[in-house]
């Protein structure tokens, strides 16, 4: 399995950005058609009016937020293919930006929500935190969709084939996510929430203000 890991780095990246047009059919493919429902999955998580996606991708959670919740949120992807491909489904309304989540281009204690739905390695990076942190308002909640456990084997083997859903996920990350988060002053479980399909992995992290 670690043999075509370096394969699938490349081919992630190039369906992020120069394929970008093709990952709406993609993600649908290898999911089943599931893709999209997971991902509006954290929906009813959502809390406030002030809420921020990292990581947008084509669009899909920001025109459901707006749809469901009448919210018109703010979001930014550092891919400009992604952002062409949101612009396009979002219109106006929305505030898309270009810009990498280790330098957040947002004051500080600005948002209610922030949500991460199937990021990569960047949203473990400290400085990736500790933007997260300063951007929340005190008592503000971090959500992120880290993965999902498909209930349907084949969905499940290739999952796990792809690292998208790794042999015991849930229990060897959760003891290394929780003292990370807790070291930025983050209040934090990890959960597993079962849905029609699956299980979905998600982080609820709630700031705690700053012990300095």
């Amino acid at each position: 399995m670690s043999l075509i890991q370096p394969f699938l780095q490349i081919f992630f990246n190039l369906l992020y950005h120069s394929f970008a047009f093709t990952y709406d059919v993609v993600a649908g493919v290898v999911s089943f058609g599931r893709w999209k429902d997971w991902v509006l999955g954290v929906i009813p998580y959502v809390e406030g009016i002030r809420v921020l996606e990292l990581g947008h991708g084509p669009g899909h959670l920001q025109l459901a937020l707006l749809r469901d919740r009448g919210l018109v949120s703010v979001a930014m992807d550092e891919s400009a293919s992604m952002g062409r491909l949101a612009g396009c489904r979002l219109g106006s309304p929305h505030r898309l930006t270009r810009a990498l989540v280790q330098k957040m281009p947002y004051v500080s204690d600005a948002f209610d929500t922030i949500i991460s739905t199937f990021p990569s390695e960047y949203i473990f990076d400290i400085d990736t935190l500790l933007e997260a942190h300063r951007v929340l308002r005190n008592r503000g909640r971090f959500i992120i969709l880290l993965s999902v456990l498909p209930r349907n084997p084949l969905l499940g083997w290739v999952f796990k084939v792809t690292g998208q859903s790794p042999p015991g996920a849930y229990e060897s990350v959760r003891s290394k996510i929780l003292e990370m988060f807790a070291g930025v002053n983050f209040q934090t479980e990890v959960q597993l929430v079962e849905v029609k399909s699956g299980s979905l992995l998600i982080i609820f992290a709630r700031k705690e203000e700053s012990k300095c």
